[in-house]
């Protein structure tokens, strides 16, 4: 594990050191379960809503302890996905707070981990950032993704390489990871428009030669 793993300034906010979320495909049960951890734990952030396609995630955080008891009191007959992180590195907390895509300039090579949940592309990126020192650049959670979601790395080859491997390892058992890959020497074009917007519509619309 990396301590020196580069990170993002966090968004404030009480989500560490433990966070857990809980992925669900009913509407209805994701509200009773989110009110039900609630009630049943003092965490101290607890954040509620939907994403593609139609799922309903609830993610709390607070002391491993709280997080533990709000997630066994939450229920799971409609869960697709879940995770428990008791010690979450700061960089996965800045991702999936914050849109800034300002370190993507740093990174000699790209990683990318694309899964099928939002919980399994958070497990990915925090693994991945504890195995390596890289830059975790970006965690696209499920919205405009048909439900997917994805991880993005940025560093030397070697670094990129052993992040990718990492999230593997601590991924590769769940039926959510769908593709790894590492590009080495991203070309300029590919850098900028990663840097700029990563959906497709907003880059096409933003760039001025495109009437």
């Amino acid at each position: 594990m990396s301590d020196t793993a580069r990170t993002l300034e966090p968004a404030p906010g009480p989500l560490e050191p433990a966070i857990g979320l809980l992925e669900f495909d009913s509407i209805a049960a994701g509200i009773v379960a989110g009110d039900a951890m609630a009630k049943a734990s003092p965490v101290s952030s607890l954040f509620a809503g939907t994403v593609h396609p139609g799922r309903y995630l609830v993610l709390v955080g607070g002391s491993t302890a709280a997080v533990e008891i709000a997630l066994d009191n939450a229920g799971n007959d409609t869960v697709v996905d879940s995770l428990f992180l008791a010690d979450v590195h700061p960089a996965v907390i800045a991702a999936v707070t914050t849109n800034d895509l300002g370190a993507f300039v740093d990174g000699d090579a790209l990683g990318v981990v694309e899964t099928s949940t939002a919980a399994t592309a958070i497990v990915a990126a925090d693994a991945g950032v504890k195995a390596a020192d890289v830059w975790l650049i970006a965690i696209r959670l499920s919205d405009e993704l048909g439900g997917k979601a994805y991880c993005l790395f940025t560093g030397t080859v070697a670094d990129v390489e052993a992040a990718i491997e990492g999230a593997i390892v601590r991924t590769e058992h769940r039926e959510q990871l769908l593709a790894t890959t590492v590009i080495a020497q991203l070309h300029q074009e590919m850098r900028a428009n990663l840097a700029a917007e990563l959906r497709f519509n907003p880059n096409l619309r933003d760039d001025p030669g495109v009437s």
